[in-house]
């Protein structure tokens, strides 16, 4: 072992350790790797930021606009829109979710894909009486599944198309993972719809009377009397009175008998105003004593709106906030449960510190974590990724203001109808950018770019709407990490590795070899990001290839595949931890469903590939 090759191989065993200790995010990790082989000479000081540009960075970012821009068309919602007619049993809504969600991911970045079936999958479920947990992880795996048929399903087909063009040929085109990967989906579709589903955790699904947001046996109404002290000053001044030693959230405020909700904080409050608030009973009471309010007539002892008194201030659902989903005031106020995304701004923030009333128009209402509501003062909870929320707010504002919070709709939503023009143009565009690739015309990058510049252009989705479709710590992550993983093969460092790899296993057939392979890769990509593992195993393979009579195609296919299913854990893929918080799983639940999915994987994978491939 050279000087040279023990650096890389500290480097990245560093790297790989601090992915799996995860307390800085993967793509400052990527970085941090970067610049220590940059630094040490190991990358040519004109190429230590190349990768950036490299093609297999462009065509996911285009990939991601792309899908933006055809869900603001509609197009994927029409194809789901149909799911609200299947049945209530679980085999049909487990066959049918996963079989869509692995056609979107086919031509859409998985993960986009996922959030945007799962409020649908959570709606099923309550509808179906059972829990979420019973949808969500094969929903999550059908997407991962699903993006093994195309290039553009998934970033480790888009960077191993890239890395054939290192060994002479030209890089696979967008169907060349078909063959085995339909065959890999179909399989893995079959069994989690027949058999997998059931070796889910089933947790406990609250009932329509005792939702995961019980939000009605809390809220209610007080009333701003006579020489009150709150008469007078504003909403933000009457809730700093309490913040200090009580949980309230001001939902509405009802003025001669017209009624805001959602106030602005800087309402100035007056006589007679009622405000309608969600607070436990010992908060309430502090708000009573130190604010000078009352309950008004029509509240019984305990706080609760007595039946008259609602039907006085609007229906029982506007009222109470039961309806999940509903509006609170004739449609133009949402009460909605939304998901933090693991990119979210809100990450270690609180309520308070980000002031998001006052800054977004939204009140949090609640905060759920591991399925169970969080029993803490909502204003101070410092948020984590997966956390769900129960946010109310504006509907002409609220969705645009939880995108750039980086929040997604849990909670039943209806789904975009959008215009026919809109749905065919998007339609259009993305046909002929797949035309072309099919065609040899033009490569990935330039198809997917030109088909998000198209989509800009004709007012499908606005440039920072395209900016913010882009995941850019993805981005980020692929090109910092290309540069370190072509260090490893220029020093030579992957050649060692199929060396150590072939003395092991010289003497064992292509099947077993292929299988271990692919085994290391899923391995590696279930504690550290899938595309991290895709850079680092492509080059061994390519080594590989050129000590066997296994083709590089073969080689490269096996890694590809085994990089794009992360079953094991909710780290191994972000489809994986988009569903834990709302499907209540804990972190050794995944292997459950997943490690019998892998291996069938392994199975019906390897013979494919051979067949094809070598």
């Amino acid at each position: 072992m050279t000087v040279d090759q023990g650096i890389v191989f500290a480097v990245l065993g560093a790297t790989l350790a601090m992915f799996i200790w995860g307390r800085l995010r993967f793509d400052v990790v990527a970085m941090l790797a970067l610049l220590v082989v940059a630094i040490i000479g190991l990358v040519p000081a004109d190429e230590v930021f190349a990768g950036f540009g490299h093609p297999a960075v462009v065509t996911v970012a285009g990939v991601l606009v792309v899908s933006q821009g055809l869900v603001n068309a509609g197009v994927v919602d029409g194809i789901a829109r149909f799911l609200g007619r299947v049945g209530t049993h679980p085999v049909i809504q487990v066959v049918t979710l996963t079989g869509v969600v692995a056609l979107c991911s086919g031509f859409m970045n998985n993960t986009g894909a996922l959030a945007l079936l799962m409020p649908v999958a959570v709606w099923l479920s309550r509808k179906g009486g059972h829990s979420p947990s019973l949808l969500l992880m094969p929903l999550a795996f059908g997407s991962l599944l699903g993006g093994t048929i195309t290039l553009i399903g998934t970033p480790p087909n888009i960077i191993i198309a890239s890395y054939r063009q290192e060994t002479g040929a030209d890089s696979f085109a967008l169907f060349d993972f078909l063959p085995v990967g339909i065959v890999v989906a179909t399989v893995g579709l079959a069994f989690i719809g027949l058999i997998g589903w059931r070796l889910t955790p089933q947790r406990k699904e609250p009932t329509d009377d005792e939702e995961l947001f019980p939000v009605g046996d809390y809220v209610t109404e007080v009333q701003v009397p006579e020489k009150s002290s709150s008469a007078g000053i504003t909403l933000h001044s009457l809730l700093e009175k309490v913040e200090e030693d009580a949980d309230v959230v001001v939902l509405g405020l009802v003025r001669d008998k017209e009624r805001d909700l959602a106030p602005s904080t800087y309402r100035v409050l007056r006589q007679g105003d009622i405000l309608l608030v969600e607070a436990d009973t010992e908060s309430l009471q502090y708000l009573l004593d130190v604010a000078g309010l009352r309950l008004p007539d029509g509240v019984g002892e305990d706080g609760e709106v007595e039946e008259e008194e609602l039907e006085d201030h609007g229906d029982r659902e506007s009222s109470h906030g039961k309806k999940r989903g509903g509006s609170r005031n004739d449609g133009d106020v949402n009460l909605l449960e939304v998901i933090i995304s693991a990119e979210s701004h809100l990450i270690g923030q609180t309520a308070n510190r980000l002031s998001l009333r006052e800054r977004y128009g939204i009140n949090v209402v609640a905060v759920a974590r591991q399925g169970k509501r969080v029993k803490e003062r909502v204003g101070n909870i410092r948020f984590k990724a997966g956390d769900i929320l129960l946010v109310q707010g504006r509907e002409d504002t609220l969705h645009e203001s939880l995108a750039t919070l980086g929040c997604l709709p849990l909670a039943e939503r209806g789904l975009r109808i959008g215009s026919p023009r809109r749905t065919l143009l998007a339609a259009g565009i993305f046909a002929v950018a797949i035309g072309a690739l099919m065609l040899g015309v033009v490569q990935a990058a330039t198809a997917l770019v030109g088909a998000a510049v198209a989509m800009v252009v004709v007012g499908l989705l606005n440039p920072a709407e395209a900016y913010r479709s882009i995941d850019w710590s993805v981005i980020v992550l692929l090109g910092a990490m290309i540069p370190v993983g072509e260090a490893l093969e220029s020093t030579g460092g992957a050649g060692l590795i199929a060396d150590q790899m072939l003395a092991m296993g010289g003497a064992l057939s292509p099947v077993p070899l292929l299988a271990a392979l692919m085994v290391v890769t899923m391995l590696l990509s279930n504690v550290v990001n899938n595309a991290a593992a895709a850079i680092l195993v492509a080059p061994i393979a390519i080594s590989l290839s050129q000590q066997l009579s296994i083709t590089a195609d073969a080689l490269l296919m096996t890694v590809a595949m085994g990089a794009s299913c992360a079953f094991l854990t909710p780290i191994g893929h972000q489809s994986n931890a988009l569903v834990m918080e709302p499907g209540g799983y804990r972190f050794g639940d995944y292997w459950r469903l997943g490690l019998p999915l892998s291996a069938l994987v392994v199975v019906t994978s390897v013979p494919m590939i051979l067949w094809v491939w070598n």
